[in-house]
């Protein structure tokens, strides 16, 4: 029975560097997903309310713009990726893309994707600088700290 794999990826050189350690290290059975958690911002886009400052109201496009921008390049970074894994022997159907918006924060929802059945998470360390890291944490550690019973394994 192949394993189920969860890449926590976004545009980065890190998520990258996972999807290539996977590709090139993890048995070629596996089923991937890719999974991408965006910040749900698009709905800026639809606002309309009076309240609205005209700063705020000229502004509006431009950021919608850069809205869908910033999908282009994370679905682009997908594709990548997933070339990746098919050049190193992963089948088309092994490889699964999957984005969805933040609904309770980035690490939150990772390991409630992983919980739905996954055997292994596996992310990049961002390498926050060193005082933001100590106070804030990362994505990655968040991660470990709520799997619990999920074996997760972090490439730096």
């Amino acid at each position: 029975m192949s394993q189920k794999i969860l890449i926590a990826f976004d545009d980065s050189e890190n998520a990258m560097r996972a999807v290539e350690y996977v590709a090139k290290l993890l048995s070629k059975d596996c089923r991937i997903t890719l999974l991408s958690i965006v910040q749900d911002t698009a709905s800026i886009c639809d606002m309309h309310s009076p309240e609205l400052t005209p700063y705020f109201k000229s502004q509006q496009d431009s950021f919608c713009v850069l809205e869908e921008k910033k999908k282009q390049i994370l679905s682009a970074a997908q594709l990548k990726a997933k070339a990746i894994l098919a050049a190193n022997g992963f089948k088309d159907d092994q490889i699964r893309l999957k984005s969805e918006s933040k609904k309770r924060g980035i690490a939150r929802d990772i390991v409630a994707e992983a919980q739905a059945g996954y055997d292994l998470v596996v992310l990049g360390r961002r390498g926050l600088a060193g005082i933001r890291e100590f106070f804030m944490g990362s994505v990655s550690q968040k991660v470990l700290s709520l799997a619990q019973e999920l074996p997760v394994l972090i490439v730096s």
